[in-house]
């Protein structure tokens, strides 16, 4: 009896820990929420009070002045584009490197796993340079090819992982029932993949969503701003709009924050699923 209670204690004081430790990590969203429906002077004088009057009219002047429609657009393409792709070269990749355990096909992989650990800021001149060269720059498309290389190395490694603990005899039992490659991939391999590509889509979703730099060197004109960069349009050398900016980013972090809410049962399983053999 005294050991359960002991228990008892013991797991109270870690849920209240926790509980504690959660609400500190919502305090910056209990700032941007609340600063988001003040006047300019009112969260200039006292950021952390509650509002007096909530002046709900910062979200529509935000909404025109940074054209959220636009901008919310062209980041859906951007982001579903990009995760279609990801996805879909890298879990084959994955798939044809583990299948076919080639010295090729491990230096290959090595590759990629190295890949990861470069800078992105030690490779941002090269990157304009060659797809200016390309004509990859100012346009979505050259946006998504670029999040397709850099996102590559870390999916693939993912899949890489996960199509380890497929067993080899339920492909084999495909072949013997006369299905192609492809087929085995498609209809049996693929399917199973599902904690890995939703794990995949999320990670790559949070990444590619709140972005800004990468869009900020390859997009130039105003019609293709993504959600980061339209918002940062609000701070100007001399000039930074609060009473804008913070709206702003409560529109921008409002999908991806239910888009996580939703999909975040899937990350533990899936990279748990990825780690079974290595």
């Amino acid at each position: 009896m005294e050991t359960s209670k002991n228990y008892r204690f013991s797991t109270i004081v870690t849920e209240i820990v926790m509980v504690l430790i959660g609400l500190l990590f919502l305090v910056p969203f209990y700032f941007l929420f609340v600063n988001s429906v003040k006047t300019f002077g009112d969260l200039l004088t006292n950021s952390a009070a509650w509002p007096e009057v909530f002046q709900w009219g910062n979200y529509a002047n935000a909404w025109e002045k940074i054209k959220f429609p636009s901008a919310l657009m062209n980041s859906l393409i951007v982001t579903v584009v990009s995760n279609l792709l990801l996805v879909l070269i890298s879990s084959m990749a994955a798939y044809r490197m583990v299948r076919s355990d080639t010295r090729f096909n491990r230096i290959l992989f090595g590759m990629f796993i190295a890949a990861m650990v470069i800078p992105f800021q030690s490779i941002m001149i090269p990157l304009v340079t060659v797809t200016s060269n390309l004509g990859l720059i100012d346009s979505l498309f050259g946006l998504i090819i670029c999040y397709l290389g850099f996102g590559a190395p870390m999916s693939i490694f993912l899949f890489h992982g996960f199509v380890k603990s497929v067993p080899l005899e339920i492909e084999e039992a495909a072949r013997v029932d006369g299905s192609s490659a492809y087929g085995v991939f498609f209809r049996i391999v693929f399917p199973l993949m599902k904690p890995m590509y939703v794990t995949v889509i999320i990670l790559n979703t949070l990444w590619i969503w709140n972005d800004y730099l990468l869009p900020s060197l390859i997009l130039q004109s105003s019609n293709l701003r993504t959600i980061p960069i339209a918002t940062f349009a609000l701070f100007g050398q001399y000039t930074k709009q609060w009473d804008l900016a913070l709206p702003a980013l409560v529109l921008g972090i409002m999908p991806i924050i239910i888009f996580f809410l939703l999909m975040q049962k899937y990350i533990i399983q899936g990279i748990t699923a990825g780690s079974v053999k290595g």
